[in-house]
């Protein structure tokens, strides 16, 4: 019952912290002046509500224990319901770093920072390799943590979905077709409310922008911008609502069997395909 409660309580701060967002960039620029194909569109309470759940669902199963992670296989921890990464200090990785740019986002929201993590040299990741941190999964400053991130979740949800309005000018400056990009980014962002935020906000989360040339595999990239550039070489792109999301989903899932067949072999991405490719699934009403 207390979980239960807590998860209303959540549900509230989700929708507030998320409408906050929404409302401020909409009065910031004039691309989003007006509701309609070349804006943002509100998010219901229900709405606001429904899309932090299935970002924790998806990162996590809604389980606090994934909130502190370290996947098999990769060289660095994955925290939060977004599952950001954390480097070590001096540590080189081609993915985008994340979960530095959630801890500033929490400073200037001027929320508290557990007192181990806010005294941190440059807020670097304090474990040496996989084999300590899980030595230290039940520790005193994993545990804080793991509550502290099951406690903020609306403050992550917040984030990521800015993340996902801030997208669309590096999406543009990084393609040679910036207002085909623009507008196929708006139209999905416009169908069937929620869906169509969802699936943006839930892949800039699960696999980036696309504009790091570092994220690339034999110089193929893998984020959004990649996934709606996919779509605009294979047209049409309809205009059914259900088959535009599909689109988008067949579109992910190709850019991901891309990114796979082109990984390096030690890597065995390819057991992360069904996952993958189940989530994209979850885009379509």
């Amino acid at each position: 019952m207390m979980i239960k409660s807590k998860s209303r309580r959540w549900a509230r701060s989700v929708l507030n912290a998320a409408l906050v967002i929404f409302f401020y960039g909409c009065a910031a620029s004039e691309l989003y002046a007006q509701n309609g194909p070349d804006s943002l569109p509100q998010l219901s309470e229900s709405e606001a509500e429904w899309v932090a759940d299935q970002i924790f669902s998806n990162e996590c199963a809604r389980r606090m224990d994934c909130l502190t992670s370290w996947n098999a296989g990769e060289d660095f921890p994955s925290l939060g319901i977004g599952h950001f990464i954390w480097y070590r200090e001096g540590q080189q990785e081609r993915f985008v770093e994340s979960f530095p740019q959630l801890l500033a986002y929490y400073v200037s929201r001027g929320e508290q920072l557990p007192a181990w993590l806010a005294g941190l040299p440059g807020w670097e990741s304090p474990w040496s390799d996989r084999q300590t941190f899980l030595e230290a999964r039940q520790g005193a400053q994993l545990s804080e943590l793991r509550a502290f991130l099951y406690d903020t979740r609306a403050t992550q949800t917040a984030f990521i979905m800015q993340r996902m309005e801030e997208s669309l000018p590096k999406l543009m400056q990084a393609s040679d077709r910036p207002e085909a990009v623009q507008d196929l980014f708006y139209r999905i962002a416009n169908t069937s409310s929620p869906y169509g935020m969802y699936a943006l906000i839930d892949y800039v989360n699960f696999k980036g922008e696309g504009t790091a040339l570092s994220e690339r595999y034999q110089g193929e990239g893998w984020g959004l911008l990649q996934v709606l550039e996919f779509m605009l070489d294979n047209p049409p792109i309809l205009d059914d609502e259900s088959a535009l999301l599909e689109q988008f989903a067949a579109a992910a899932r190709a850019v991901l069997a891309r990114r796979i067949a082109n990984a390096p072999a030690e890597r065995n991405e390819s057991r992360w395909r069904d996952g993958w490719n189940n989530r994209t699934f979850t885009y379509v009403p």
